[in-house]
């Protein structure tokens, strides 16, 4: 499998599959495909791993897209504004992720659930306490919003990020989150009461806007019903 990642913002990534290939989306992500693709919805794991799927707010099937006797693509889009993120998930290896972020994914890709280990980081910590598990072999692709900010901690560096910016991380990484400074400045500094705290060793993934965020800045521009009053 081959893959190319188009465009700045708003990004799709195509995938080249060789006969015999086969990869799984989320339901509904596919923009384009060979002719010669078959699709099909399928339980990924069984019925089991499809319930875990919907508690971590992704569709209990996923799309298989499968190469004929010849090569063909494949491609896919995110469903908000913001770039795609590629991770390589290897044997022995396992890659925490946000729980809505998950697009696609090569067929040795295992996905799960995984809960937050700290009571606090699962109200506080902006990702609640369902988060996705990606383990296997393979290539996964993630979708966040706004740009990309991948991070190699070393072992016992901490990076503090505001709640919600967090794509994913190694399972290596201690997910945990800490009090936004002194009293006057959780209440008057607009970053919140507390900050997600990330400690390594591992890789880091983060993104610059949050689809809540995003949505709560666009509320107030929206047209507002007319309020009709019929006359008694």
């Amino acid at each position: 499998m081959n893959y190319e990642i188009i465009g700045d913002n708003l990004q799709m990534v195509r995938i080249g599959l060789q006969p015999g290939e086969g990869v799984y989306a989320e339901a509904g992500s596919m923009v384009n495909m060979s002719g010669s693709v078959a699709m099909e919805s399928q339980l990924k794991g069984g019925i089991l791993s499809g319930l875990k799927r919907a508690v971590s707010g992704e569709s209990i099937f996923l799309t298989r897209f499968a190469a004929g006797s010849e090569p063909a693509f494949v491609s896919f889009a995110g469903s908000m504004p913001g770039k795609l993120v590629p991770v390589p998930v290897s044997p022995g290896d396992v890659f925490i992720a946000q729980k809505d972020s998950f697009l696609a994914c090569e067929e040795g890709v295992e996905l799960d659930i995984a809960f937050t280990e700290k009571i606090r980081a699962g109200l506080f910590g902006g990702q609640g306490f369902v988060l996705q598990r990606l383990s296997g072999q393979g290539m996964a692709f993630l979708q966040c919003c706004g740009d990309i900010i991948e991070m190699e901690l070393k072992r016992g560096e901490v990076v503090k990020v505001q709640t919600g910016l967090v794509v994913g991380f190694d399972a290596t990484v201690r997910f945990d989150i800490a009090v936004a400074g002194g009293i006057t400045t959780a209440l008057f500094g607009g970053e919140g009461l507390f900050v997600t705290t990330l400690t390594g060793p591992g890789t880091v993934v983060l993104q610059s806007m949050d689809i809540a965020k995003l949505a709560a800045c666009i509320i107030p521009f929206l047209p507002k019903p007319e309020i009709t009053v019929k006359p008694a």
